[in-house]
């Protein structure tokens, strides 16, 4: 059995680390009976620390916002994580927390162990970061969004196409992805009934948020990585292509491009693929090194055409 004050850093830390604990369960974690962990919970709270609890079967014990940040308890692992994590943030992606990442992270250091400051200092001096030029985020819309993700409420917000126009979604969100410098929400748009994939830089959050709702099942298998990176290849473009390409589906997988292709017969199958422009999109197809035919859009079978007959050109004289 823990001596009480070891007992009650282990307790603070089991509340940090999950959302709700049941009586039964934190008493399983640290071998003591409920009323040790009752007691327990009310010297935290003469300590400062705002911990709630919920009476009944289904009730349980839930470390609430304090006024002040109480301490954290990290291992290892975590300090240098949220070590790196800061560094990384002090680099840009999120609007204005350039600075702030940077005084967070000296302070963290301070009160490192100095095997840790060494992990920490290796990590960011053998590690190049390349800026990107993406739109950076607010942090309280993204806190905002991931709220409501983990407690399974609606958002309504307007949202910026592609093309400039704007409308209202109402939307079930599920999680934020982060990709080449870029906030991605993935969730389930109730009036259109479907998943869809919304850059955060074009969301504009409305009050009030939707309703509660039950989580759906996932799409992509449950892959969402694979899945927003599929989406991201196709729709999150300007322009969107499909091409047919005279090679088997088979041979074009093994390829290390990434290629997502759908077999049309032994030897021909379809890319889709998209980009802000039919000129990126032309030389990245030509970069695969076997015959094509651009099915869609025009706009890039005529691009396509106007840089054979450039190429022919150049060649003209031999």
């Amino acid at each position: 059995m823990l001596e009480t004050s070891a007992r009650l850093l282990k307790l603070l830390s089991l509340l940090q680390a999950h959302r709700d604990w049941s009586g039964p369960e934190l008493s399983a974690r640290l071998g003591v009976s409920t009323r040790t962990i009752r007691n327990d919970v009310e010297r935290l709270r003469s300590l400062g620390y705002p911990v709630h609890a919920t009476p009944g079967v289904a009730g349980g014990y839930r470390l609430g916002a304090g006024a002040a940040l109480p301490p954290l308890l990290l291992d290892d692992e975590e300090a240098v994580a949220v070590a790196v994590g800061l560094g990384r943030a002090a680099g840009g992606g999120v609007e204005g927390i350039e600075e702030t990442s940077v005084r967070a992270l000296a302070k963290l250091e301070q009160v490192l162990p100095s095997r840790l400051r060494r992990r920490v200092s290796a990590l960011n001096a053998y590690t190049v970061q390349i800026p990107g030029n993406a739109p950076s985020v607010p942090p309280e819309v993204l806190t905002t969004i991931a709220n409501a993700a983990r407690d399974h409420e609606g958002l309504r917000f307007d949202y910026t196409g592609h093309e400039g126009d704007s409308s209202v979604r109402n939307v079930e969100p599920h999680r934020l992805v982060h990709r080449r410098g870029r906030w991605y929400l993935v969730g389930y748009d109730v009036d259109r009934d479907g998943w869809r994939t919304f850059r955060v830089d074009r969301v504009r959050l409305r009050t009030p948020s939707g309703p509660r709702f039950t989580p759906r099942e996932l799409p992509g298998d449950g892959d969402l990585a694979a899945y927003v990176e599929k989406g991201l290849n196709t729709a999150m473009w300007r322009y969107r292509a499909t091409v047919l390409l005279h090679a088997p589906a088979e041979r074009m997988r093994e390829l290390p491009l990434g290629l997502e292709v759908e077999p049309v017969d032994e030897g021909t199958c379809l890319l889709k693929l998209g980009g802000d422009d039919v000129s990126g999109v032309a030389v990245w197809i030509g970069f695969i090194g076997v015959d094509f035919e651009v099915l869609d859009p025009p706009e890039l079978a005529e691009h396509v055409l106007r840089l054979s007959e450039r190429y022919r050109r150049a060649v003209s004289g031999r």
